[in-house]
């Protein structure tokens, strides 16, 4: 009996070898959507951006007897050079240049300063005052401005057909875009704890401002830049009203203009030479500064 007990008792217990691993789990089969989702928006990007940018080139290299009828088929003679040396001499497409970065980077400059200002008022202060001017501001993002309305004032101010005109029609449009993405970055990104640490330093709103918020807004101050220097750029419905053509058209307005010329009329091949011209700083700066796009919208609309 005390021979068997000892015997059980000192019995090794079976090892494992270490070689031995998990079985594999089972792989899960991939649902047909997330297989077809792709295909699907790889198409939809195709048709709406691709044809469209497919046809503006390859039109943009034909001589005027194939472009008369623009279609998608690759030019049988090239010259996309003599196309492009007209669109830039007879179109004004330097003087349209020009004009538009004199009014562009001012609207910009102004819409990042005064945006930054007001949103961090909107983050920081408390109350129905505040909540309603906050309303206020960022109902131009489903208002449009009244034309008329904007004619008028400027006329009242001497502003009509004028620079600083465009530009504050342009600060004010774009002004509650930048507004509300600041605003919700500021409250969920800056803390609050260095702006206390900086007034114990003895710092003012100034002082703050320049050296906390504003290094702090960097990714929706280049997000904001991006969306107003695109959409300025490209307006010609608010600048012909505004502007009114002449030596101050921008660029998009000039297009307009030499299209209803009879010098473009019917020539396709100069317009979307003029086009491609025109568009070229703007995908430039797209292409540069895409990420900092996406990461200034998704910080700064999470509250």
């Amino acid at each position: 009996m005390t021979t068997r007990a000892i015997t059980t008792a000192t019995k090794p217990t079976p090892v494992i070898p270490a070689h031995r691993s998990a079985p594999p789990r089972p792989r899960r089969r991939r649902e047909p959507a997330s297989l077809i989702r792709p295909f699907v928006v790889i198409v939809l990007a195709v048709l709406t951006i691709g044809v469209p940018l497919w046809l503006v080139i390859v039109t943009s290299a034909k001589p005027q007897a194939e472009a008369i009828k623009p279609n998608l088929a690759l030019p049988q003679n090239w010259q996309p050079g003599e196309n492009y040396s007209t669109a830039m001499s007879q179109g004004k497409l330097i003087e349209g240049l020009l004009n538009s970065v004199l009014v562009v980077l001012p609207s910009v400059a102004l819409v990042l300063v005064l945006g930054a200002g007001a949103a961090w008022v909107f983050a920081r202060r408390k109350g129905k005052l505040v909540s309603a001017a906050y309303a206020v501001t960022i109902s131009g993002l489903l208002l449009p401005p009244a034309v008329i309305t904007i004619v008028m004032e400027l006329r009242q101010l001497g502003l009509a057909n004028t620079r600083p005109g465009m530009i504050a029609v342009y600060t004010g449009m774009y002004l509650s875009t930048s507004i509300f993405f600041m605003t919700g970055f500021i409250r969920s990104t800056v803390p609050v704890e260095l702006e206390e640490a900086a007034r114990i330093d003895g710092a003012g709103p100034v002082r703050i401002f320049g050296t906390i918020i504003l290094p702090m807004l960097r990714p929706v101050i280049a997000t904001a830049t991006i969306m107003v220097m695109l959409y300025a750029w490209s307006d010609v419905f608010y600048s012909f009203f505004v502007l009114g053509g002449g030596s101050l058209a921008t660029a998009p307005l000039n297009l307009y203009q030499v299209a209803n010329a009879s010098l473009y009329l019917n020539n396709w091949h100069l317009i979307f030479a003029y086009v491609v011209l025109m568009s070229l700083p703007m995908v430039v700066v797209f292409l540069v500064a895409q990420r900092r796009i996406v990461a200034g919208i998704t910080s700064g609309a999470v509250k």
